[in-house]
């Protein structure tokens, strides 16, 4: 599965609307930007110094720019209750300056501290898959990607997108995740922004207008 998924992925890099997307979607071709460019760097990003292993407010707020959200009960729970500082725990033994192509599988697989914490967000009432690798990928942004049913659409539903993705980005001597960045780079976007979140973006522009609720047109899979 990893070579497709490496191949799809190459295919939507190397189009002529890869990078006309990336600068759209941060407002940089005349229009205005997509409220997630705001994503990462919202307060000044979810993992800098001193609130990298917790919760905050500012967390909240910016997976709203990804068009989902925690509701209230739970929030607090996250912010102030026993779970928030369970995975604080968890969060604490997560690399937080490491790149996913850069780490051992072990820091992703099923015993992993991420995929625990993963497992602890899903837990909680109103947080669905989504949210809950969109959480992570706020706190741990170079290691955990954004993930939605849109670029799963796109990848064709990978039965492990974690290991799949870091196993296409290792391949080849590291050569997808360098195509990545050469992209943020030919894009002109924040070179803040990690090679995941690249990836995500310009998958999630390629297809999130003729996605739709029941059966996808562009892919001929079932999308939910």
């Amino acid at each position: 599965m990893d070579a497709g998924l490496r191949d799809i992925v190459r295919g939507h890099l190397g189009s002529e609307s890869a990078v006309g997307d990336l600068r759209r979607y941060f407002g940089l071709e005349g229009g205005a930007a997509y409220t997630g460019a705001r994503f990462e760097g919202l307060g000044g990003g979810g993992d800098r110094d001193g609130v990298a292993d917790v919760v905050t407010a500012e967390d909240l707020v910016a997976v709203q720019m990804l068009s989902v959200r925690v509701p209230a009960e739970t929030a607090l729970e996250l912010l102030e209750g026993e779970t928030g500082r369970s995975l604080s725990e968890l969060l604490g033994r997560i690399p937080v300056d490491a790149d996913m192509a850069e780490v051992d599988v072990s820091e992703l697989d099923t015993s992993s501290a991420a995929h625990q914490a993963w497992q602890l967000l899903r837990s909680l009432d109103g947080i669905e898959w989504v949210t809950a690798g969109k959480l992570l990928a706020r706190k741990r942004p170079r290691l955990l990607p954004v993930y939605d049913r849109v670029v799963r659409c796109v990848l064709g539903g990978p039965t492990s997108f974690w290991l799949d993705l870091h196993h296409a980005l290792r391949a080849d001597d590291h050569a997808l995740h360098h195509e990545l960045l050469d992209l943020r780079e030919r894009a002109g976007v924040p070179k803040t922004l990690s090679a995941l979140r690249v990836c995500d973006i310009v998958l999630w522009m390629a297809h999130h207008e003729d996605h739709r609720p029941l059966r996808c047109p562009g892919h001929g899979t079932l999308c939910v």
